[in-house]
C-alpha cells in the first residue's frame, strides 16, 4: 500500500498491521527483563501468569489504536481520525508542515516499519506510527510539496569513519564516565553493597595512598566515558549522509541500530552555526547547525538540527558553503575592543575565585583538609580561569559576506553564526552601567528561526551601531545618526 493509493473510497487509510507484532515483541521482552530477575529472587509462580496478561492486554490496546485509527492527505490538508469512545480528529494544513522526519529503532526496522514525525514550528507535532518504510518515505516526499524525481549529483557529505577520534574530546565523555560510575554505586546501594563495592575498588590498588586510589578511580571512569562517547557517537551517526533532494531539501539520514532521517527545506533555511565546543576545538574539529524556521525555539535536541557532525574544520566549512553558496572561511571580522577582555578576565576570576573562597572559609571554621582543597583549587583554576578568559575575548567578532550576517563568541562552546541579513527582524540594543563605562554595547539579531536571537558581545557601542544599521538596512536608520557619545546615554 503506496502513499499514492489510498486504501478507503474517500483517501483514508490506516497504520500498518505489523505494529501488533512490534508491540508484543517488545512487551515480550519487557517482561522477560523484568521478569526473570524477580522469579529468581522472589520464586512466586505468578509471574507467568501476569507476563502473559501484560503482553496480551497490551497487544489488545494496540489492536484498537490500530482499527481506530485512520489518516490521509489531501492537497491542502493531513488529517487524522480516532474512533473509539471518544472521536477525536485532527487536521493540519498543509502549509503549516515545516518538517518530517523518519525514525526507525531495531524493532521497527526488524518489521520493516517507521515511524513518520510531522513538525509545525510549534508543540503540537503529529506521529504516525508504525508506517511501512515504503510508505513513510512516499509520504514524507508528498508532504514536503515535492514529486518524486531521481536525485541529481553525489551528497554534500559523506560520514568518514576517521571522524569517530573527536567523540573522546566530547564533554560527553566524562559526563558519561561519572554517570557510569554513579550508577553502579546506586545499584549497589539497593543491595546494601554500595560501602563494600567502594572499599573492593580501593583494595584493587594495594597501598597506595587514598588520593592516588581516588584519582586512578576517576581515570577509570573517563576510560568508561571515552568508551562509552565513541559507542555513542557510533549509534548516532553511522551510516551519515546529507543530501539536496530534488525541490530543495536538504536530509539527513544516520544511525546504526535506529535510523534517523530528517529534513530542512533551504526555504525556510536563515543560516548555519558552526559550534566549535572546546575539546573539539583544540583537536581541530567543529559541527554544522541549521539555523531554520520551523522547529521550536526551545527544542534541546541538538541532533535534530545537525547538518554535519563533529568534523575536521575544513570540512565543516566546505558543507556549509555548500548548503549556504557562499564562502564563509575568509571572512574579515571586526575584533572587539580590549575592554571585552578585561571584562571576561573579571567573569572568569569572580567564578573561580567564589568556590576558592567557599573552601578556605569552611577550612579555617572546620578542618585544615578544606584549606589544603582550597589551595589546590586555586592553583588549577585561577590559571585556567585567566586562560579561558583571553580566549574568549579572541573569539569575539563580527562581520558579513554577501547576504549574510557573521557573528562569532565564546570560548567552552565557541559558535559562529551565519545569518542571513533579511532573516533579521529587530535589533536589541542592550548596555548595562558597566558596559556604557567603558563604551561597549550587546547588540542582538532577531530572527523567526533558530534560538531567535543571536549576539555581538561587547562591542563598541558607536561601530556596532553603525554595522548593524549597514547590516540590516532600514531597521536602525532612526539611530545611526545619533553621536557616539548621545548613542551610550
Amino acid at each position: 500500500m503506496s502513499a499514492e493509493r489510498p486504501s478507503g473510497p474517500d483517501g483514508w487509510r490506516r497504520l500498518d498491521r505489523r505494529t501488533l507484532g512490534v508491540t508484543a515483541v517488545f512487551l515480550a521482552g519487557l517482561a522477560v527483563s523484568a521478569g526473570v530477575p524477580t522469579a529468581i529472587g522472589t520464586g512466586s509462580p505468578w509471574l507467568v501468569p501476569a507476563a502473559v496478561l501484560l503482553v496480551g492486554a497490551g497487544v489488545l490496546a494496540e489492536y484498537v489504536r490500530w482499527r481506530c485509527t485512520r489518516f490521509r492527505c489531501t492537497p491542502e490538508r493531513l488529517e487524522i481520525e480516532f474512533r473509539f469512545a471518544v472521536h477525536t480528529r485532527k487536521s493540519l494544513p498543509r502549509e503549516r508542515i515545516r518538517s518530517v522526519d523518519l525514525t526507525a529503532n531495531p524493532l521497527h526496522r526488524a518489521f520493516g516499519v517507521a515511524a513518520l514525525s510531522i513538525g509545525t514550528g510549534q508543540h503540537d507535532n503529529i506521529t504516525l506510527s508504525p508506517l511501512s518504510r515504503a510508505d513513510a518515505e512516499a509520504l514524507r516526499t508528498q508532504l514536503l510539496h515535492r514529486l518524486p524525481e531521481p536525485a541529481t549529483g553525489g551528497p554534500l557529505a559523506t560520514l568518514d569513519p576517521r571522524w569517530i577520534r573527536y567523540a573522546p574530546v566530547s564533554f560527553v565523555a566524562p559526563a558519561l564516565g561519572l554517570t557510569a560510575f554513579g550508577g553502579l554505586f546506586k545499584v549497589a546501594d539497593w543491595f546494601g553493597a554500595g560501602g563494600g563495592l567502594l572499599n573492593w575498588l580501593l583494595k584493587l590498588f594495594g597501598d597506595l595512598p587514598l588520593a592516588v586510589s581516588i584519582l586512578l578511580l576517576l581515570a577509570l571512569a573517563m576510560v568508561a566515558g571515552v568508551a562509552g562517547a565513541v559507542g555513542l557517537f557510533a549509534e548516532m551517526w553511522a551510516n551519515y549522509r546529507l543530501d539536496r533532494e530534488p525541490g530543495g531539501t536538504l536530509l539527513v539520514r544516520r544511525g546504526l541500530l535506529t535510523t534517523r532521517s530528517s529534513t530542512v527545506e533551504e526555504r525556510r533555511l536563515r543560516g548555519v552555526e558552526l559550534v566549535e565546543p572546546l575539546g573539539a576545538r583544540l583537536a581541530g574539529a567543529a559541527r554544522v547547525d541549521a539555523i531554520a524556521t520551523g522547529r521550536p525555539q526551545d527544542d534541546d535536541k541538538t541532533e535534530a538540527k545537525t547538518l554535519l557532525p563533529v568534523a575536521p574544520k575544513l570540512v565543516a566549512h566546505d558543507v556549509a558553503e555548500k548548503v549556504l553558496g557562499e564562502r564563509i572561511g575568509a571572512v574579515e571580522l571586526v575584533p572587539h575592543p580590549v575592554a571585552a577582555r578585561g571584562r571576561r578576565l573579571r567573569w572568569a576570576l569572580t567564578a573561580a575565585l567564589v568556590p576558592v573562597l567557599v573552601l578556605l572559609l569552611l577550612g579555617a571554621l572546620l578542618t585544615d583538609v578544606l584549606l589544603v582543597a582550597g589551595g589546590a583549587l586555586a592553583v588549577v583554576a585561577l590559571p585556567v580561569a585567566v586562560l579561558l578568559a583571553r580566549d574568549a575575548y579572541r573569539g569575539l567578532g563580527h562581520g558579513t559576506r554577501g547576504r549574510y550576517l557573521v557573528t562569532r563568541a565564546g570560548s567552552v562552546r565557541r559558535s559562529t553564526a551565519v545569518l542571513t541579513r533579511d532573516g533579521v527582524i529587530g535589533w536589541t540594543v542592550r548596555q548595562s552601567v558597566f558596559q556604557r563605562r567603558r563604551g561597549l554595547a550587546t547588540f542582538t539579531a532577531t530572527t523567526a528561526a533558530g534560538a531567535g536571537a543571536y549576539a555581538i558581545r561587547d562591542a563598541d557601542a558607536a561601530e556596532g551601531l553603525a554595522f548593524a544599521a549597514e547590516a540590516v538596512p532600514g531597521v536602525l536608520a532612526q539611530f545611526a545618526s545619533v553621536p557616539a557619545e548621545a548613542s551610550r546615554t
